[in-house]
């Protein structure tokens, strides 16, 4: 099977090569932004399928996973934050509370198709002014939705996670082995 992953994330080509899988990196570009009311769940499952539909119709035989995560805070979307500010800020707020962390999960092979929404619970210890400096300062969250990075730096304050843990990573590896399983792939 040529298994090929329609994203340039490290975090989830990370993922599957430590869950064994011999893949294919075949980013696409897509328009991540939100539609005006559509919720967090329709927003992942709409940009996974989209990632994964544009890289199967160029490799046709080929399995494809498209996956798409954001942060979710009160019903909010939480992407990558635009500066130093905007990460101090979203820390801030994450700061003592639970937030939910969205995969979907889309994976095609030709006109066969399946598809999952995980999401997993996760609560930020409380963060005083000068921990959050610490961390937007070393500018690993500069880059991560939520502003922070679960298997970084930021392991320090994440006290609980409540469902999958790579899933906060950027892949939830189980939901992709049991879609692969549905797709008859595994």
């Amino acid at each position: 099977m040529r298994f090929l992953l329609a994203s340039a994330s490290p975090r989830r080509a990370e993922l599957l090569a430590r869950a064994g899988f011999s893949f294919e990196v075949m980013p696409v570009e897509v328009d991540e932004t939100p539609g005006a009311s559509e919720t967090p769940r329709a927003c992942v499952a709409r940009l996974a399928d989209g990632k994964a539909q544009i890289v199967a119709r160029r490799h046709p035989g080929s399995v494809v996973l498209g996956a798409d995560t954001v942060v979710v805070f009160e019903g909010r979307i939480l992407g990558k934050p635009a500066s130093e500010d905007d990460a101090a800020a979203t820390l801030a707020m994450l700061s003592g509370n639970w937030h939910e962390v969205l995969t979907g999960v889309s994976l095609y092979r030709d006109d066969r198709h399946v598809s999952d929404i995980v999401s997993t619970a996760v609560h930020v210890l409380p963060l005083a002014p000068d921990e959050i400096a610490w961390y937007v300062a070393s500018g690993e969250p500069l880059d991560k939705a939520g502003s922070y990075a679960v298997q970084g730096l930021a392991s320090r304050f994440v006290d609980r996670v409540e469902g999958s843990y790579s899933n906060v990573v950027g892949l939830p590896i189980a939901s992709v082995c049991r879609l692969l399983k549905e797709l008859g792939e595994r």
